[in-house]
């Protein structure tokens, strides 16, 4: 069974993981698909390819400096695109190897653009976070002590997933909500 968790940043995904896989009496595993993302920035050939694409700046110690790259990306829908289009078969590689190596465990995907792939279709549950804005912005400032305009550039480059279909539209994720998706499984 694949479970795939979506959401704004701060939206509470991975602590919505976690607590479905503390409460299934089954063995489960998570993927913040975000985390996928920055594994791949370590390849060099995903390194050489953002190098010519966005310059010697985003280089730092001979590693991709993910605060400048995203500075970059998150001010200019052409340049996430870029981005996008460099590290998304990398990140494709190592989502299919993940899948197959649990394909006997429950698998949770979360990650905010999980409605654009494949993935999305493969999901036997869609959860979608639907936190308010300001919760989550106090959220994302304390976790990743980010400035508000940081949280704000990020949220600019967000995207709307609203036009997709989710099993479940979750405004908060207390005990009750959870043993409810869990008794759904």
């Amino acid at each position: 069974m694949i479970i795939g968790i979506c959401g704004k940043s701060g939206s509470g995904k991975t602590t919505l993981a976690n607590q479905i896989i503390e409460n299934l009496p089954t063995k489960a595993v998570h993927l913040d698909i975000d985390k996928v993302g920055h594994k791949v920035l370590s390849f060099p050939e995903v390194k050489e390819e953002l190098k010519n694409s966005f310059g010697e700046s985003i280089i730092n110690l001979n590693e991709v400096d993910r605060k400048k790259l995203g500075e970059i990306v998150f001010a200019s829908r052409n340049e996430m695109d870029k981005l996008t289009e460099i590290t998304w078969k990398y990140m494709q590689m190592e989502i299919d190897d993940y899948l197959e190596e649990n394909k006997d465990k429950v698998v949770i995907l979360d990650w905010l653009l999980l409605p654009h792939t494949k993935y999305f279709d493969m999901c036997d549950m869609k959860i979608l976070l639907d936190i308010p804005y300001e919760v989550r912005k106090q959220r994302a400032i304390k976790r990743d002590n980010i400035t508000e305009d940081a949280f704000l550039l990020r949220e600019s480059a967000s995207i709307d997933v609203s036009g997709f279909s989710f099993d479940h539209i979750l405004q908060k994720t207390d005990k009750n909500e959870v043993k409810r998706i869990v008794k759904l499984l």
